[in-house]
């Protein structure tokens, strides 16, 4: 009997070292380039070995690692929170923008631009302990809904760049997420939705403060936004937090495209994956003219650059991960 079992072992074991580590992509150009890359910078013999220290790959996460049609889910979470604030407290609604962000008039608050905005997110995300806060946003994820597609929001993650995560994470590498997305309630689901820890989330943070709250020691977050981290602060923030160049960097959008640029210009192999969402079936349709998630540069510079230009809706089988 135990010779049967190991012959049966033995069997299995050759299709196990073959399996698929990207089932969700289909059999395209995109995923034969990323694996062709993880595979050279892995093998030890090969000229393009890179040792796991420096195998550092960082990753956006709205419409990158998840989607972010309306409008970013943390701004969906902004104007929940500020209409539940504003049962306990009507008079904290001192605004136009303030009012129409309680009622959910989405509409305006993204004709007030980026003043707008932030003025939502100071109102929603400060006077509040980080611990608090990021209670709230947990009981949120686990509460609510997207309009659209009646999926939590943290099951629509992208099962393809799931696994791409896991992926690499197998084959050595140490993945980060550097989105312009908050710190504090990325933290809340990083580690369960993609498997990064909190202390491997970089983002946009707000001020904060430090007191003595009932005899606790608290860190407090106060209104003001203290570092964005998108555009050409996504490098900075990297470097400043890292003190190393990444080897694989992913995008989706003109905001990812300074850091996404910085890590392909380094020494050695080097890989930009930019996620192009073309599928308006599964999903969402959107570059050039879209006000959330705007791709051109990407675009128009990636390809020369010799970054893969993911196409949603052909090299992708599936979407999300909270669906088939």
């Amino acid at each position: 009997m135990k010779h049967a079992v190991l012959s049966a072992l033995l069997s299995v074991a050759p299709f196990a070292l073959l399996a698929d580590p990207l089932p969700s992509w289909t059999q395209s150009d995109s995923k034969a380039a990323i694996v062709a890359f993880v595979e050279a910078v892995t093998e030890p013999d090969g000229p393009d070995y890179v040792s796991p220290a420096d195998r550092i790959a960082v990753f956006d996460n709205d419409g990158t690692l998840w989607a972010e049609q309306p409008v970013y889910f943390q701004f969906i979470f902004a104007m929940d929170r500020l209409a539940e604030l504003a049962e306990q407290d009507p008079s904290i609604l001192t605004t136009p923008t303030l009012k129409a962000a309680a009622e959910g008039d989405l509409a305006t608050i993204l004709e007030g631009g980026h003043d707008a905005l932030i003025e939502v997110v100071n109102a929603s995300h400060s006077g509040i302990s980080v611990e608090a806060f990021q209670a709230a946003v947990a009981d949120w994820l686990a509460s609510t809904q997207h309009p659209d597609t009646d999926l939590p929001y943290d099951q629509m993650t992208y099962q393809p760049m799931v696994e791409l995560l896991r992926y690499l994470r197998d084959e050595g590498f140490t993945t980060y997420i550097v989105s312009g997305g908050g710190l504090h309630f990325m933290r809340v689901f990083a580690e369960q939705a993609y498997g990064i820890p909190p202390e491997q989330v970089l983002g946009t943070y707000g001020t904060t403060s430090y007191a003595q709250v009932d005899g606790v020691p608290t860190i407090v977050k106060e209104p003001g936004i203290a570092f964005i981290d998108d555009k050409e602060g996504k490098p900075i923030n990297i470097e400043r937090t890292l003190g190393k160049r990444p080897i694989l960097a992913g995008g989706n959008s003109d905001g990812d495209f300074a850091m996404m640029e910085w890590t392909t210009a380094g020494d050695g192999p080097r890989l930009g994956v930019l996620v192009h969402h073309t599928d308006a079936e599964r999903e969402w349709a959107y570059d050039r003219e879209s006000p959330i998630g705007r791709l051109v540069d990407g675009l128009d510079k990636g390809p020369d650059m010799g970054w893969v230009i993911v196409d949603m809706a052909q090299d992708w089988s599936r979407i999300y991960t909270g669906a088939n």
